[in-house]
């Protein structure tokens, strides 16, 4: 199967369907249920965005990440909750660092509206995405970064059974401009199996 994959599945973003959410490839008519979703600050404060809070930036936002697309950087779908009928925009979230040749992604740019968090949201989209990444494309590992200080998201990372493998000292720059330490996570295929069923029956919870 991976070696009739190329880059270019690699590189797309078909919808991808559970119980409770919908990923959708990014366009420009999410906007306004982006903007909608974006509802705190808190929900951008580890992000290497600022939270948009009007239609203008939030149209911005949109076109810089489908920018990142065509260039090849990133392939971004949005959350649609599908819970109780609602078909919302939840958040988005996105593969990066795309590696056909070596079968490595990393998932991230995710965030969620504070509304959905404590949602099976998340969950579920981590298991549609991992399942892409591994049943679908082949990939052989995946990876998460995040900040040394954003605690919540590592005990998220953590739970999905991804495993901590290191920190990236001055990794990145923040939006304030300081310096960023990522701690580093990552799950292979050997994982994928165990993990898949614990996700499953998480969500049946």
């Amino acid at each position: 199967m991976t070696t009739q994959l190329t880059a270019t599945d690699w590189h797309s973003a078909p919808p991808l369907t559970g119980r409770f959410v919908r990923l959708e490839p990014l366009s420009p008519a999410h906007v306004d249920g982006l903007l909608a979703a974006a509802d705190e600050d808190e929900v951008f404060r580890w992000l290497s965005v600022h939270r948009p809070t009007s239609r203008q930036e939030s149209a911005d936002l949109v076109t810089d990440i489908l920018d990142q697309w065509d260039k090849g950087q990133r392939v971004p779908w949005v959350q649609v909750d599908l819970r109780d009928g609602r078909e919302e925009v939840a958040g988005s979230t996105s593969y990066y660092e795309i590696n056909a040749a070596n079968r490595t992604v990393a998932i991230g740019h995710t965030w969620l509206g504070r509304r959905f968090w404590r949602s099976p949201l998340n969950t579920e989209a981590k298991l549609l995405l991992l399942t892409r990444a591994f049943d679908e494309l082949g990939a052989v590992r995946v990876v998460w970064h995040t900040d040394e200080f954003n605690e919540r998201s590592q005990a998220a990372i953590a739970r999905l059974g991804a495993r901590r493998e290191g920190l990236l000292r001055k990794h990145k720059l923040r939006k304030d401009g300081t310096w960023r330490n990522t701690v580093q996570f990552a799950m292979t295929d050997d994982d994928w199996p165990a993990v898949r069923i614990r996700l499953a029956n998480r969500l049946e919870k």
